[in-house]
């Protein structure tokens, strides 16, 4: 008797056991569903929001302020703002065709500028995502970022010549490198799925893909 009570309380206890995993494995899998949904939508909502395009609006305007197309873009600044909400929204904004124009800083480089309310849509996305790849960079990158930039990398650049130098007691050698045509030659497929390891959002991801394609096989400079 004591051995079938013995059975049948351990087989109550399996049974309960099994349930709880099941319940375990039920609850993880709509936790894992909440965030996908939360990585989905929250992201381009973040995006899109007013309050993150009016922050990318005064980014884009910096040391611009005197500039016509500015000025003409801040008179109805609201309804501007409130019009690529919209559009972002709803998925159909699409970027204005780039002027083109010829740069010599000394070479002569061919240049692609940007509407300015589509820079407004790319700080809005790089306050966004940028946090996501920055802190992957090497460290000794310095352009365009935060708290970095020209001098910084100039005064990086004299401690590594000191320190091989010996404090310029010996020669050392500098290679100056550039990639040629980068813009036209770097593979989108490659990029956007590298861009999919950090970013499961659909939207955004798809956003992504509308500015690329626009920026396809020109040499690109955001000003």
């Amino acid at each position: 008797m004591l051995v079938v009570r013995a059975v049948y309380a351990n087989r109550l206890e399996n049974r309960s056991n099994a349930n709880a995993r099941n319940n375990l494995g039920n609850e993880n899998n709509q936790f894992v569903e909440n965030l996908s949904l939360l990585g989905f939508y929250k992201m381009y909502n973040k995006i899109c929001s007013k309050k993150n395009l009016i922050l990318a609006w005064k980014k884009s305007r910096k040391g611009k302020t005197k500039k016509r197309y500015v000025k003409r873009f801040g008179n109805n600044l609201i309804q501007n703002i409130i019009k690529l909400n919209q559009e972002l929204n709803n998925q159909i904004y699409f970027p204005c065709p780039l002027k083109q124009f010829i740069l010599r800083d000394p070479k002569t480089r061919k240049i692609s500028k940007s509407a300015f309310r589509d820079r407004i849509v790319h700080h809005a996305l790089c306050n966004i995502i940028s946090p996501l790849f920055e802190k992957n960079f090497i460290y000794d990158s310095h352009a365009n970022q935060i708290g970095k930039g020209t001098i910084k990398a100039t005064e990086r650049f004299d401690k590594f010549k000191r320190k091989v130098s010996q404090n310029n007691t010996k020669n050392c050698f500098v290679l100056k490198a550039d990639i040629k045509h980068y813009f036209q030659e770097v593979n989108h497929e490659i990029l956007l799925n590298l861009i999919k390891r950090k970013i499961n959002c659909l939207k955004t991801l798809k956003l992504i893909k509308t500015i690329i394609e626009r920026e396809r096989e020109r040499d690109v400079q955001f000003i």
